[in-house]
């Protein structure tokens, strides 16, 4: 019996670990974010106009629908509908709605059903608001953590209404409310094409097969992931250079979006990473110092290569023989700059970008090495004279300094204790003065001044009396 509960008592063990392994995994595995698309349509009488085969209203409808029937199953996909220009009449260019536009279908309202029903209910009236429509689409996403937003514009008409389309889908992008929005021009007049690619990705149906290929591009690039291969490159042009973290900034907002510490997969090649490939970017990478790219787009569903300039060495600082120094440091600067970049620790290895770097050394006294050349996959070390030590005794606490002897002047170095007796202070090789007065001495006539000299790997005592 006590060996079948001891039985029972290590699955039930393993199975809590397990349960464990697996909870902590699934916790490390980013949820993937809700894909929200609002289809913003243009119900304007301009819609009316002959194409091809027919209307444009008629035909865009029936792509429209061959569409949406394709995506009523797919995972992680919520849609909505919007129209504008669908309800009051055009009567002259003085007398037209401008704020005729109207959320037919909301998120979570039906999908793709509901959406068909209210599309075969829209007959073109009126005018073209497109930056008033897109100004209220802001409000069409209800409060979301993880969603990627996204408008897929439908117009065959410019903007009449005085709106300045693309300032309201460049504040759009920047208040973060929804991606760079598709836009898909319906027989548009080829110089009226540039009016709409500050908008966004803009697309130009020349006739109905075009129409029907482009919307199968749009909710591909849309919904299909994009693959990013970023290469550091090193002072051969080769992309050798990893394990170092990068920011993906949305180029817009200013938001981070993605923190990743390069890697070189199996293969010896850069890692291949998922990124949304419908925000703008400016990329950090934190080398030593750090490198920038700016305006980084994205084609959607390929595979995208960002190069960027990091050619790295390393830096090492050694102290000669036996030493004292505990957690002794050194600012490390770019060559004729006085912007700290680091502070490296005494025998730790730091990668910094190629170039030329100046040290300060915070010994005792300060050391300053300029021009310390830092060269691709080369590991650089600055040695450090062999500090001695001072051990200044004094019979009484009191209150004193050392200084540097420099010439017919001193310099101050370091202030002693006053509660303690008996100091020890690693020094670099040189001539000292130590200048003391007891603490209960009230004249100045009691102040004791002693010179000393400092050799390499030796001590000295100094004894104030």
């Amino acid at each position: 019996m006590f060996l079948l509960r001891k039985h029972i008592s290590v699955l039930m063990l393993g199975l809590a670990l397990m349960l464990g392994f697996s909870t902590a995994s699934n916790a490390q595995e980013k949820e993937k974010p809700l894909n929200r698309i609002l289809l913003v349509f243009d119900g304007s009488q301009s819609m009316f106009g002959h194409w091809e085969s027919g209307m444009k209203i008629d035909i865009a409808k029936q792509l429209l629908n061959e569409l949406l029937d394709s995506l009523k199953n797919v995972d992680n996909l919520e849609l909505a509908f919007r129209a504008y220009g669908h309800q009051s009449p055009y009567i002259s260019s003085s007398q037209r709605d401008c704020k005729d536009t109207k959320l037919e279908v909301p998120f979570g309202g039906g999908g793709a059903w509901e959406i068909k029903k209210a599309l075969d209910k829209i007959q073109p009236k009126g005018t073209t608001p497109i930056a008033y429509s897109l100004e209220q689409s802001a409000k069409d996403f209800p409060p979301c953590g993880n969603c990627r937003n996204m408008i897929i514009l439908i117009t065959d008409g410019i903007e009449e209404c005085a709106g300045d389309p693309c300032a309201v889908s460049l504040a759009l992008q920047s208040k973060g409310i929804v991606l760079k929005p598709f836009v898909i021009g319906i027989g548009l007049d080829f110089e009226l094409i540039d009016r709409f690619k500050c908008i966004g990705s803009y697309f130009n149906a020349k006739n109905e097969r075009s129409f029907k290929d482009i919307l199968n591009v749009v909710i591909s690039q849309a919904l299909n992931p994009t693959s990013v291969q970023v290469n550091l490159i090193d002072s051969y042009g080769e992309p050798t250079e990893t394990d170092v973290n990068m920011t993906f900034y949305d180029s817009n907002t200013g938001q981070m979006v993605y923190n990743i510490i390069h890697t070189m997969n199996h293969r010896g090649l850069p890692d291949t990473l998922s990124i949304d490939p419908l925000t703008s970017y400016r990329m950090k990478v934190h080398t030593v110092p750090a490198v920038t790219k700016d305006s980084i787009e994205l084609t959607p569903g390929i595979h995208n290569i960002i190069a960027i300039d990091a050619p790295q060495g390393d830096l090492v600082l050694k102290v000669q023989g036996k030493h004292d120094y505990e957690n002794l440091q050194a600012v490390v600067r770019k060559s004729g700059d006085m912007e700290t970049l680091n502070l490296q620790k005494i025998d730790d290895k730091q990668r910094y970008l190629v170039g030329t770097y100046d040290l300060e050394i915070l010994t005792l006294p300060r050391m300053y090495v300029s021009g310390v050349n830092v060269s691709q996959s080369h590991t650089t070390k600055v040695e450090i004279p062999q500090p001695g030590m001072a051990h200044v005794m004094r019979k009484t606490k009191g209150v004193g300094d050392v200084f540097l002897k420099e010439g017919l002047g001193l310099t101050w170095l370091y202030s002693l204790d006053p509660e303690l007796t008996t100091e020890s202070i690693p020094l670099q090789p040189g001539d000292y003065t130590v200048i003391f007065r007891p603490i209960g001495s009230k004249r100045a006539f009691y102040t004791i001044e002693q010179d000393f000299t400092i050799f390499s790997g030796k001590s000295q005592l100094v004894e104030l009396k």
